[in-house]
């Protein structure tokens, strides 16, 4: 174990050994992580709890999901959009003590790029081709291209320190960041704890000296324990329980547009998902409107590959002619396909209980087309672990969406992109995307998006399903907390509480 690490836990110690009347909040979320390291995580549960709170970026998307300064205070950028300067806030320092430098940010870029790493935020950051380290206040970015989307792509890039770089390991487990809170214990199937960071660079913030982060599978007891006061917020509630809480005294559900969607992803490396007339047979033979009325109550709406959140960008799903349900058409695709029916097929489940209930009601209706489908329920890091394998015929997740369509298209959708687990390749779209992202004009860019949109909903590796209502539930002795539309909670820093 390292002095810093040593350093660290010992703080935590003495922090938590001194807060005999400390202002404690309690958050349930339905299962543990499966890992903390901010570069490699993909799974919501480990994003609800170390973006924002535990790391912080260079910038920022506030909740109108605009870019605002993070960790760098301004930035120049070149009159030929290549070359950006970032200025640093000075006076922050890491949990473990250690002074924020520009190393520190040079080496996280490179640690995202680096291939060993395996990092699914590279595309994100694949145009920086050159890092100069001007002095410990002061970092340049070197672009191949104009890169339009760079300033909200770096809002997901967190800063770790330098002598990780090449370090895989240890942050999933002890991370370490500059953000208002910092890891102190993981009791696994327990509950993660944060303590405040007293060296936090924002007066007054954070407002609380301690969150905890409990692991609570059943929605019942999570609806139990708020309205008992044992917990105070609930995020990323699943309808039917936000329904059932809305209304209850001393409970606040807060509710907003969600950035992220449903989806039953394709391996289109395998047959028969590698022919394109099969995924759009798979969309024909869907009702999304019964999907969303079965499985969300009603809450939400049938998901083109954009959120309608995304008012700039989002086409209506009226222009996708495969959005009509028609069973016979599928049919007849799946025959000039030459596949035979019934199509044996599995389909990995996220443990999300809208998940479960969408992959049932797919599993019904896709059957009437053809495809039979055997649900295979898994555990958090199973179902992580083969998506990232590409281990599956099919799968039903929810996947995060970004305020610049880049952020999401090109790492999933891109030949090799680092999220492209379906094995998906189109040079047409490649063609686009690159378009896409090195366009500085935003209606050239709308117009480039349209079409890759048209191309992604019905013959893409992904159906998407719905996006939903995003649901927190706030307990009434909680101040100052907002939902945010990318799911995270980056208001806890603000809150506090009353007893």
């Amino acid at each position: 174990m390292s002095l810093k690490t040593i350093g660290l836990g010992l703080l935590a110690s003495t922090m938590i050994a001194g807060a005999a009347h400390a202002q404690a909040i309690d958050v349930a979320i339905d299962s543990s992580p499966a890992g903390l390291d901010p570069h490699l995580i993909t799974a919501f549960n480990s994003v609800v709890i170390v973006q924002e709170n535990i790391y912080e970026s260079l910038t920022s998307v506030a909740l109108d999901l605009s870019v605002q300064p993070g960790l760098a205070e301004s930035w120049d950028v070149s009159e030929d959009g290549l070359t950006y300067t970032f200025h640093l806030r000075q006076g922050v320092v890491f949990h473990d003590g250690s002074d924020f430098t520009a190393e520190d940010v040079a080496a996280s870029i490179r640690r995202v790029q680096a291939e060993s790493t395996g990092s699914p935020l590279a595309s994100r950051v694949t145009p920086i081709t050159g890092i100069e380290v001007v002095d410990d206040a002061t970092i340049v970015f070197t672009l191949d291209a104009p890169f339009a989307p760079i300033l909200s792509s770096l809002a997901t890039i967190a800063i770790v320190p330098a002598e990780y770089e090449s370090d895989v390991d240890a942050l999933q487990q002890a991370p370490v960041g500059t953000g208002p809170f910092q890891f102190t214990e993981w009791q696994p199937n327990g509950y993660i704890d944060l303590a405040a960071n007293e060296a936090y660079y924002v007066d007054g913030q954070p407002g609380v000296d301690s969150v905890r982060f409990n692991f609570v599978p059943e929605a019942a007891t999570r609806q139990v324990g708020i309205t008992s006061g044992e917990y105070d917020i609930l995020p990323g509630l699943d309808p039917a329980t936000a329904l059932q809480l809305q209304g209850m005294g001393g409970v606040t559900v807060q509710e907003t547009r969600d950035l992220a969607y449903t989806l039953v992803g394709f391996n289109a490396a395998q047959a028969p998902f590698d022919d394109a007339r099969v995924r759009r047979a798979f969309n024909l033979a869907l009702n999304r409107d019964e999907i969303i009325a079965g499985a969300l109550f009603g809450a939400g709406v049938p998901a083109g590959p954009l959120s309608p959140a995304l008012e700039t960008w989002a086409l209506d799903t009226s222009e996708y002619d495969c959005y009509v349900q028609d069973v016979d058409a599928a049919r007849a695709l799946l025959e000039e396909a030459g596949v035979t029916t019934p199509i044996q097929l599995r389909m990995n489940v996220l443990p999300r209980q809208d998940a479960r209930d969408i992959a049932q009601i797919v599993q019904q209706q896709a059957a009437a087309a053809g495809f039979q489908i055997e649900l295979l329920n898994q555990e958090i890091g199973q179902f992580v672990q083969d998506w990232s394998n590409s281990n599956f015929d099919l799968f039903v997740s929810a996947n995060g969406g970004s305020p610049d369509p880049d952020e999401y298209f090109y790492r999933t959708f891109y030949t090799g992109g680092s999220t492209n687990v379906f094995q998906y390749s189109n040079p047409e779209l490649d063609a686009l995307l690159d378009e896409g992202r090195s366009l500085t004009d935003q209606a050239e860019r709308r117009g480039v998006y349209d079409e890759i949109q048209r191309i992604l909903a019905c013959e893409g590796p992904v159906a998407h399903i719905a996006y939903g209502n995003l649901f927190t539930a706030v307990s009434d002795r909680v101040q100052g907390f907002e939902i945010s539309a990318n799911g995270r909670l980056p208001s806890l820093k603000a809150v506090t509480v009353s007893e």
